[in-house]
């Protein structure tokens, strides 16, 4: 498949594909971050984060399917390596072995952040070349993240 059977110029894509697996880089590892918040996160907040951490890595699990799936869509292949996924993003590993439940959620936060930040740029670069398929599937899975961030912060005590 290629762009062109979904009406979509490959040259104005290309830019679009690049970032959609710079994105699928960053949410393996963001992935692979709450799988770790979750198996080792000790503490009084036990109960309540431990079942956040599994809700939360198993909604970034489907994320993580669906852009490489938008991807194949646009007809390039995604990703599929953790060299890959190491190499190109900003988001990073860390050892959650230790971590105080708080700093957890902050390291959280911190990909949120980032992954949000890509997102608003994924938003833009396809509006501008009328992707609406990548640019509705970034939305809902910003949206997602924002309340997600919102509540993780009210739950954390922070402004």
């Amino acid at each position: 498949m290629d762009a062109k059977k979904i009406s979509l110029n490959e040259k104005e894509v290309k830019p679009i594909v690049d970032m959609l697996n710079e994105y699928l880089a960053n949410y393996h590892i963001h992935y692979q971050k709450l799988r770790g918040c979750h198996w080792n996160i000790k503490g009084q907040n036990f109960f309540t984060l431990h079942v956040k951490f599994e809700e939360l890595y198993t909604n970034a699990q489907l994320t993580i399917d669906e852009i490489a799936e938008r991807v194949l869509t646009l007809g390039k292949p995604p990703h599929s390596r953790f060299q890959d996924y190491i190499k190109e993003s900003s988001i990073k590993e860390i050892n959650t072995i230790g971590m105080s439940d708080m700093a957890l959620v902050d390291a959280i936060l911190d990909d949120m952040s980032e992954l949000i930040s890509m997102e608003r740029a994924l938003l833009v670069a396809t509006e501008e070349v009328n992707d609406d398929g990548s640019n509705d599937m970034v939305n809902r899975f910003m949206q997602f993240k924002e309340k997600t961030t919102w509540m993780l912060r009210s739950f954390a005590n922070k402004k």
